[in-house]
């Protein structure tokens, strides 16, 4: 029951997190179904007085799609293309299309966060995108809050000059 009502509360939250990562409805309803998996499997290492419920569900979705991203690399490299996805019905791909389409500003940021360091990314997206304070995401990436923020106003300024260039130059 307890894990039901945890799911409930935040799997909006990890499918839009997942969403502006990735653009497959279906890879997106496989990583959302991952990071509940990989929960349950590290919910002892859950720690309230580090951080957030969220932040550190956050933690926890960016792994997953991480090692996704790993097995994926590895599969094409091998295979030369992506095998294994689930049959999805056309309300489920209708539904998260357009969550994805919905999210289509967030993936021209999340473009132009790559050109960050991965750690400072991190940070960014924890606090810009996902709506965690700096203290939480500070928690949620092992620094220290003043680390964070020096980082974060570094990043930022990073940022916004890329967004200032036209759409086409992040494609």
């Amino acid at each position: 029951m307890a894990f039901e009502a945890f799911y409930r509360r935040h799997v909006a939250a990890v499918g839009r997190f997942v969403a502006r990562r990735v653009d497959d409805p279906h890879l997106a309803a496989d990583l959302t179904a991952d990071v509940f998996l990989a929960v349950i499997e590290s919910a002892a290492g859950y720690r309230a007085d580090r951080g957030s419920e969220i932040g550190w569900l956050f933690g926890v979705a960016r792994n997953v799609i991480a090692d996704e991203r790993r097995r994926a690399a590895r599969r094409l490299r091998v295979t030369g293309r992506m095998a294994g996805r689930r049959d999805l019905d056309a309300d489920d791909i209708a539904r998260i299309e357009e969550r994805i389409d919905a999210e289509s500003a967030a993936r021209r940021t999340h473009r132009a966060l790559s050109e960050l360091p991965e750690e400072t990314r991190a940070l960014v997206e924890l606090v810009a995108v996902d709506g965690l304070t700096v203290t939480e995401a500070a928690a949620a990436l092992g620094l220290s809050p003043v680390a964070a923020r020096v980082r974060l106003h570094r990043a930022r300024r990073s940022v916004r000059a890329v967004l200032a260039r036209p759409a086409a130059t992040l494609a």
